[in-house]
């Protein structure tokens, strides 16, 4: 359901997209407008309310909130995963404290420690349930940890995961095989009231096509295991054939390179436009040399004395039939032959049913037998979740629907009835996409890509190959984010339909219905502020309360710059927080008669916190906005303008009281000249009042 749907929803109820397309529902566009004003640790702070494997998501997530960002209505959303993983990098957060009065009793033995059997535990221990985890692995992450390579997940970011899961009271078990050391059966006579399979994929598949049997002949998951775990490399310099067009085999054939292959070729039969591995996967291999050998599928693989010679590959004209079926079709008149001396197959994984056989049911085609609704398998008391369930996907995929099984146990423990229909019919209503015209309006703004070691470099190792950003590139960043749903919220009953907002909305958000009434769409707001201040009975309130605390933080600032003051003047700088305001040498930075609030853009500055400060004991009061200049640059549409007006209204209300004009100036400073901030300052406060009257 849209907003749109249902216009009556208070605008609290609404999720942005990109929350709504994150599988664990992160508070994206929170962490991001965090960081874009320079507060790491409260970003790194949203990030782990809701993320258990944060490290492992900075680094490798498929950020599928990017792709129903509404800035990609204007150019590209801001690089999310990115920005994650900055926060992770520069801010200092620990998990919240599970509640002080845990609902969940009971035992839960979950079996297996990848990402989605993880989150459930995460989940269910700080609910109050005893959680033991049980992997035939020595150690924690499944896939993530054994076949992604280090150069895209360094062991360091798995550790930093697990460590403060264990935090929260899990216990881990290591070398537990399922079917061999342990069994569901065993499980339940030691007292677990709930067991929770998180198996996953483990078994590459391959092709049964002629030349298979024989040396040469690898596959993805023990090759990937093997080069990262047993640091296995090729012998002589072969050249590498690797079957198969998604992100396994991207990982694969980026894998095989820095193995000591001479040469890497892949075959896969999906076009250049259809293949599942995502964009900036194949991007990275292409740089890094691989050869691309798309609609061709395999057909032998060609032997010479016993040793592999290469693979025939036949044209491959149509992956899908017409109902969108995997149903490939080939022009057997055209072949080819791919010189090559080992091959890979990476086309694939699958679940291994046979450790679960005699304990629940399993259907004709190996699949365990499954309520998708209530997340249970045949057995009372056993859940699953996963890749086992639901097919190969995103790490963070897995997450979201192992949170969904632990939702499923929690209710099996209190003895309530789980229904995860009713869960997804529950989940708030997303945005409907930019306006049009709206869309037009807002500045293009260049999306930063993440640092990366040059591809001539980082073939020779498997150091990350991501540098990740600097404070400046992730405040400029983390600034291209629309702040969706956090914008302007109409209180029609205060509303007298003046047109003010009409007026002054850069963006055209406002706008007269049918009825002639003022209806200000909240779900295109922008969040620039203007109409908050400018409307004569303010109706117009916002949702997120970064405003709020701004003004709380006035009285707060005018009181710790009066206890230092030695007879000098007291002034109070009221400031952007974006830019080069949000900056770490400026937030951290004391003056000695100079006292700074900081707001989320001066825009949203109400006349009469400006004479709040004065009220609270600050002599003067210098309002400082960005410079045109700034490098940082603003994607607010007319803020100097307007508040400059401001800033000259409430000297006129200062003069209409027997007050100086002057003692409320306004002033910009572009970033590059922020080290001049006190300095600047007091340039403004001694402006003459003349230029001040010319200015209006």
């Amino acid at each position: 359901m849209t907003y749109h749907d249902n216009h009556d929803l208070a605008l609290e109820s609404i999720h942005p997209p990109c929350q709504s397309a994150c599988p664990v529902h992160q508070g994206v566009r929170d962490y991001l407008l965090a960081i874009a004003t320079g507060d790491f640790d409260r970003a790194l702070a949203i990030i782990k309310e809701t993320n258990p494997l944060p490290f492992v998501c900075g680094t490798i997530c498929a950020h599928h909130c990017e792709d129903e960002c509404r800035r990609n209505d204007v150019d590209k959303p801001p690089s999310i995963r990115g920005l994650k993983r900055f926060a992770l990098e520069h801010g200092k957060a620990k998990v919240l404290p599970p509640a002080d009065e845990p609902d969940l009793k009971g035992r839960v033995a979950i079996i297996g420690a990848g990402p989605s059997g993880l989150t459930a535990a995460f989940d269910l221990a700080r609910r109050g349930a005893e959680v033991t985890v049980f992997d035939r692995e020595k150690s924690a992450g499944g896939a993530v940890r054994h076949y992604i390579p280090l150069y895209r997940l360094p062991d360091k970011a798995v550790d930093q995961d697990i460590d403060e899961i264990a935090g929260q009271g899990v216990e881990f078990k290591f070398g537990f095989e399922l079917g061999k050391d342990i069994t569901i059966e065993q499980l339940e006579q030691e007292g677990y009231n709930a067991v929770l399979l998180a198996l996953g994929l483990p078994v590459s598949r391959g092709l049964n096509i002629p030349g298979v049997e024989g040396d040469g002949i690898l596959y993805a998951l023990p090759f990937l295991q093997s080069v990262k775990r047993e640091g296995f490399k090729f012998e002589g310099s072969p050249t590498v054939i690797v079957i198969g067009g998604g992100n396994v085999a991207m990982d694969v054939a980026r894998s095989a390179l820095r193995a000591g292959a001479a040469n890497v070729k892949l075959a896969c039969l999906e076009c250049d436009d259809e293949m599942p591995a995502f964009e900036w996967e194949i991007e990275e291999a292409r740089e890094e040399g691989v050869q691309f050998n798309t609609s061709w599928g395999p057909d032998t693989i060609a032997r010479e004395n016993g040793k592999v010679k290469g693979l025939e590959v036949v044209e491959c004209s149509c992956v899908f039939d017409e109902e969108g079926r995997f149903n490939p079709s080939f022009n057997k008149e055209n072949k080819e032959i791919l010189s090559g001396d080992i091959v890979i197959f990476a086309i694939g994984q699958g679940g291994d049913p046979e450790p679960l056989r005699n304990e629940i049911e399993i259907d004709d085609r190996g699949r365990v037998v499954f309520n998708p609704n209530k997340m249970t398998t045949s057995r009372e008391g056993v859940f699953s979740c996963g890749e086992m369930i639901t097919g190969p996907g995103s790490a963070v995929e897995a997450m979201g629907n192992g949170r969904l099984a632990a939702q499923a146990a929690a209710s099996y423990l209190k003895g309530a009835i789980f229904d995860s229909a009713r869960v997804e019919h529950e989940e708030k209503p997303v945005l409907d996409k930019l306006d049009e015209k709206v869309a037009e309006e807002i500045d293009k703004m260049e999306r930063y890509k993440i640092p990366m070691i040059s591809p001539e470099e980082r073939v020779r190792h498997f150091e990350q190959a991501e540098l990740g950003y600097d404070v400046e590139t992730a405040v400029c960043e983390a600034r291209r984010c629309l702040t969706c749903a956090a914008g302007a919220q109409q209180d029609e009953e205060l509303c007298v339909h003046c047109l003010t907002c009409v007026r002054i909305c850069p963006y055209d958000v406002p706008v007269v219905n049918a009825e002639g009434k003022v209806e200000v769409r909240n779900e295109q707001c922008q969040a620039c502020g203007l109409c908050l201040s400018f409307c004569p009975v303010y109706a117009i309130k916002f949702r997120a309360p970064y405003v709020e605390e701004a003004v709380e933080a006035i009285e707060p600032a005018v009181d710790k710059l009066l206890a230092k003051r030695n007879g000098e003047t007291s002034v109070l700088a009221i400031t952007c927080s974006y830019g080069a305001f949000a900056m770490p040498e400026f937030i951290k930075k004391e003056y000695k008669n100079i006292g700074v609030v900081r707001y989320p853009c001066v825009g949203k500055l109400d006349t009469a916190h400006l004479l709040k400060a004065l009220e609270a004991g600050a002599d003067k009061v210098v309002v400082v906005g960005c410079s045109e200049s700034d490098k940082f640059h603003c994607q607010y549409k007319d803020i100097s303008y307007w508040s400059e007006r401001k800033v000259l209204h409430a000297g006129d209300l200062l003069g209409m009281l027997g007050m100086e004009r002057s003692d409320i100036v306004y002033t910009e400073i572009a970033g590059e000249n922020i080290d001049r901030f006190e300095q600047l300052v007091a340039e403004a406060l001694e402006k003459p009042e003349t230029e001040e009257e010319e200015a209006q």
